[in-house]
């Protein structure tokens, strides 16, 4: 089965919602407080009582059998598609980060493009010595720390493949997420005990700190990591001693060469960059234009959503937005940016901007603190360079080896090979904007943890299961 969105049922959708909310979806409405608390559902204050908790569901799981775990992963789907306005403005609003058209976007990708049960397949070999049986089975009680960018859709699409996969989950959420996350694993809980009698199949720690976290990494009872997060939290759980599937850091850079189709680069790179207002690891963070037509680009990147800074206005940006790290020497973004509309990143070099600018762009030098640092908000910096070659050695350079994410505009298959070939990315998209790589315009299913440090690449279900082999010697051979 395709994965690939049906992105005009979704832009209708979320059209619908803002339309009922009375915004575009650059700042929530007021929200409600979450409904009080009907017993735990999942939540709970100490690490130990949460392992314990998932151990004993996990065993349940197994036991109930494959019918009751896919209805499990049904109800997760079911909430994140029918609740997604409510759950997107909660989100933004305790985040107060992104967009709120894009945060329930979002949602609605994870419930409908996020693989599930029909991943487990068993694959099975017989000949004259018998039959060879192997399937994907558990690792159990797995730890998972979310982060602030996609609290709730991490939360959900990881435990609809890590449920399907027959685990339980025990979650460390990012603080600033970590209000929304509870109420999900609340909802998400409530549906599946209704529909199915089990319970705590995702744990989550109510008031998440740095040191739950070790706790969660250091658990005897906690099988595997799985860490979606900064270099910080990626480092630390490789560090440990068991098995991790680590989504770290990006900064894909984009290739526009002489054969692009420049209209449709202009509006693909605008698309992606603005996406939650830059928040998505795999989102646009830099572009190397060949000179030939890095003029003609400029200019459309300003009729498909981009305002255009002058060199001085970005130089003067950089000076607000970022800073370098005193330990690393690394740029990094400044928080109060990070995640924020245009017009906030505007109003910090004195400009008013037009209404439906979905992201600022300017022409940069070489050595701008743009080009190393993942800014996350929607400023896109614009290289230009002497030829194709010239462009893809400075995709590898700020790409840093990090094996995460590069984008190439072209028409030419051999420019195309020799980018894909020297970045040696997990996501490499040809003519599209990020979203394409994980389903959302381009073919392939979607998920919210792109192992990039650990290898596992765009996880699925499958990634969450031990591979078993089961031989039956000289029987059960029928033919």
């Amino acid at each position: 089965m395709s994965a690939t969105l049906n992105e005009a049922l979704i832009r209708d959708v979320v059209a619908e919602v803002l339309g009922r909310l009375g915004g575009n979806g650059s700042s929530p409405a007021a929200v409600a407080p979450p409904a009080a608390r009907g017993g735990a559902d999942g939540l709970f204050g100490d690490v130990n009582a949460a392992v314990a908790a998932a151990k004993v569901a996990q065993k349940r799981l197994v036991a109930a059998g494959l019918e009751r775990r896919a209805a499990a992963v049904q109800c997760i789907r079911d909430i994140v598609i029918q609740q997604a306005e409510e759950l997107g403005r909660l989100e933004l609003e305790e985040t107060k980060i992104g967009r709120l058209d894009h945060k329930i976007e979002k949602l609605l990708v994870c419930g409908r493009a996020t693989p599930g049960m029909e991943f487990l397949t068993t694959e099975a070999v017989s000949g004259d010595h018998g039959l060879c049986v192997t399937e994907h089975a558990p690792w159990g009680v797995l730890g998972v720390i979310t982060p602030v960018t996609h609290s709730v859709p991490t939360l959900a699409c990881n435990a609809i493949m890590m449920i399907a996969a027959g685990n339980t989950l025990v979650v460390n959420p990012h603080p600033s997420g970590a209000k929304v996350a509870a109420l999900a694993t609340q909802r998400f809980n409530r549906a599946i005990r209704e529909k199915t009698g089990l319970e705590d199949l995702i744990c989550l720690i109510e008031k998440p700190t740095l040191q739950t976290a070790d706790e969660i990494f250091k658990h005897p009872d906690v099988a595997m990591l799985v860490v979606t997060g900064g270099p910080g939290v990626a480092q630390a759980a490789m560090a440990s001693r068991k098995k991790a599937i680590v989504a770290g850091p990006g900064n894909p850079p984009v290739v526009v060469d002489e054969t692009a189709d420049i209209e449709k680069a202009a509006a693909g790179i605008i698309k992606g960059a603005a996406y939650d207002n830059n928040l998505l690891c795999i989102g646009e963070k830099e572009v190397f234009v060949v000179a030939a037509v890095a003029d003609r680009l400029l200019e459309a990147m300003g009729r498909h959503g981009g305002f255009r800074l002058t060199g001085d206005q970005a130089r003067a940006l950089a000076r607000a937005a970022l800073h370098q790290d005193e330990k690393s020497g690394h740029w990094v973004a400044n928080k109060e940016f990070v995640g924020k509309d245009p017009p906030v990143l505007a109003a910090a070099v004195g400009l008013s901007i037009p209404a439906g600018v979905q992201c600022l762009y300017g022409e940069v030098d070489i050595d701008s603190p743009w080009l190393p640092c993942e800014q996350m908000m929607p400023f896109l910096p614009v290289v230009r360079v002497r030829d194709v070659d010239e462009a893809i050695a400075m995709a590898v350079k700020f790409e840093h080896g990090f094996g995460h994410t590069a984008i190439i505009w072209s028409q030419s298959v051999d420019h195309m090979t020799r980018m894909g070939k020297a970045v040696n990315t997990t996501l490499f998209i040809k003519n599209g904007p990020c979203m394409a790589g994980l389903g959302a315009g381009g073919e392939g299913f979607s998920s919210f943890s792109i192992a990039t440090p650990t290898g596992e690449g765009v996880t699925s279900p499958l990634s969450f299961t031990r591979v078993r082999r089961c031989v039956m010697v000289d029987n059960l051979r029928i033919l």
